[in-house]
């Protein structure tokens, strides 16, 4: 399902208009979004958890030459599945 169909789906069961979907479904990701971003936690109960975690700086070999290089640390989206989303 892509966007469109899921702002089509949405308009058919709440009985808003497409555009008024649209409207709803945008201001929900940029909520998501801007929490995530402040490293907030976000939880949808039985849907998904997301968070923020960082990722250590580690130490990685280049697979071309062998050599070793430093990937530094860095802020990480973990995106955990609920119990309605248990395939």
């Amino acid at each position: 399902m892509n966007r469109n169909e899921l702002v089509a789906a949405v308009a058919e069961k709440t009985g808003l208009t497409k555009g008024q979907s649209e409207e709803a479904l945008k201001a929900v990701l940029e909520t998501v979004a801007t929490a995530v971003k402040a490293g907030d936690k976000v939880s949808l109960p039985g849907w998904l958890n997301i968070s923020v975690a960082e990722r250590p700086e580690r130490v990685a070999r280049n697979p071309a030459t062998g050599a070793s290089i430093t990937v530094p640390a860095k802020k990480v989206v973990k995106v955990k599945p609920g119990s309605n989303l248990a395939a």
